[in-house]
């Protein structure tokens, strides 16, 4: 049965148990990580699932203010045609955090029936994993994402502070890393998150305190299913903000929201099984297999190269400045929380790598394709991951960009991403954040307006 088939014989038990849906909002994923798409009436919700939805092609390659990139190629000079897109399966659930009764579904751009539109991320994705698939693995992945809770109300010059305790006294600004009373605090919507989760088949696992004011982050379960790790964090976005709307509140994954407090993080765990199941980074001696030695070494050889990627907007760099354990090199070491690639072999089965680079403003799709593109580099030509990270300011580690202009020459120009993510989406990646990182350059800060307005 095909995947049409699978998700047309589940409309109707799943309309049937959900009378009250009046509306079907049909997205796909974008460059960015942003939801675009249409709200579909629900007498048209069969035909969305069994023939698709069509969308410009061109809203793949928005810049972050959903303006039209014309140098990606997609729309300027082409006549911005529709391609097609398809329901991706297990996505078709409820969306209670919204007034109406409202359904959801996520879709992927097609070229055609058997062949995905090269610049949806989620064909970024699916390419890399046939390389894994070609050589009998498969990647089992999990992400933990960061984010923080704010106050809706805010101005020009107070654009970001934490929310009010449940009292409503006081805002709370400490940092209270890992407090159960903060738990406490947010208990409600906690738990409608992990609530809504369930019901949306988002696999969340642990929730926890992080160190900044209002932080939480939400681990993921590992799943052997690379794209599903990435839909579920996609999801998980989505019910965050959700959730946080319908209390009251507003929730942003933004990388560094507030300049000196800790940034927010999405940390990948990856392991390798062969065709039996076995996990080829685990080793007796409990130091990890040479596998995921050279797993570690193509990682770090990439990571510069890959930034782009994983600290994908201007404020991603903020992040990655001496704090709370940013990585500032492209570094490894065994359960080191201030390298870069982190290696946690205490158990065998669950050895596994933790990569630590990527912001929370990250693509899943393109980040766990990244990350995973350099592992499979550094294990088909056996590369050395060189001496693990000892110290928190190890210099013989290369230095990660620290601005975004670097981290978008060094994408562009690289020979490992034409080869894993695509010589055209290579171009179409660099044309939209070079157009983002163009308007940046066009603004004036009010800290410019504060330095030099009257002072010079």
């Amino acid at each position: 049965m095909d995947n049409t088939s699978s998700l047309d014989n589940a409309l109707k038990p799943f309309m049937a148990e959900h009378p009250e849906i009046e509306v079907l909002e049909a997205f796909i994923i974008d460059v960015n990580g942003v939801t675009r798409g249409k709200w579909i009436p629900r007498d048209r919700a069969d035909e969305i699932l069994t023939k698709g939805l069509a969308l410009p092609r061109s809203v793949l390659a928005l810049d972050i203010w959903g303006r039209d990139v014309e140098a990606a190629g997609l729309a300027e000079g082409t006549g911005d045609p529709d391609g097609i897109c398809m329901p991706v399966p297990g996505t078709l659930a409820p969306v209670p955090w919204l007034e109406r009764p409202t359904a959801q579904v996520m879709l992927t751009m097609m070229e055609s029936p058997d062949k995905p539109f090269f610049a949806d991320p989620r064909a970024i994705l699916a390419a890399v994993l046939r390389r894994f698939s070609e050589s009998g693995l498969t990647p089992v992945v999990a992400a933990e994402l960061e984010f923080y809770l704010i106050d809706p109300h805010r101005s020009a010059t107070d654009p970001v502070r934490p929310p009010n305790s449940r009292s409503g006294r006081w805002q709370g600004w400490q940092t209270q890393v890992l407090s159960i009373a903060e738990l406490h605090e947010f208990e409600n919507l906690l738990s409608d998150i992990s609530r809504v989760c369930t019901l949306q088949g988002v696999p969340a696992d642990a929730i926890l305190r992080e160190n900044g004011p209002g932080q939480y982050e939400i681990n993921l379960k590992h799943v052997g299913d690379a794209m599903k790790a990435a839909d579920h964090a996609v999801m998980l976005k989505r019910v965050v903000k959700g959730i946080a709307h319908q209390h009251g509140l507003d929730a942003t994954f933004m990388a560094k929201p507030y300049g000196d407090r800790a940034g927010s993080g999405m940390h990948v765990h990856f392991s390798l099984l062969d065709g039996r199941g076995r996990n080829v980074f685990s080793s007796d001696d409990g130091r990890g297999s040479d596998v995921m030695r050279h797993a570690v070494g193509g990682l770090v050889r990439t990571m510069g190269e890959s930034m782009a990627v994983f600290a994908p907007h201007a404020n991603s760099y903020r992040r990655l400045t001496h704090s709370e354990h940013a990585p500032l090199y492209a570094s490894w070491g065994y359960d080191n929380r201030n390298a870069a690639v982190r290696l946690i072999t205490t158990s065998g089965p669950a050895t596994r790598i933790e990569h630590r680079v990527s912001g929370a403003d990250a693509n899943p799709y393109l980040a766990i394709a990244t990350m995973l593109a350099g592992a499979h580099y550094g294990i088909a030509n056996q590369i050395e991951p060189g001496a693990q990270m000892v110290s928190d300011d190890d210099e013989e580690f290369e230095r990660l960009s620290c601005n975004w202009d670097d981290g978008i020459e060094a994408f562009a120009e690289s020979e490992f991403v034409s080869q894993y993510l695509g010589d055209d989406y290579q171009k179409l990646y660099a044309a939209c954040k070079t157009q983002e990182l163009n308007e940046f350059r066009l603004r004036v800060t009010d800290v410019e307006y504060d330095a030099y307005l009257r002072n010079v």
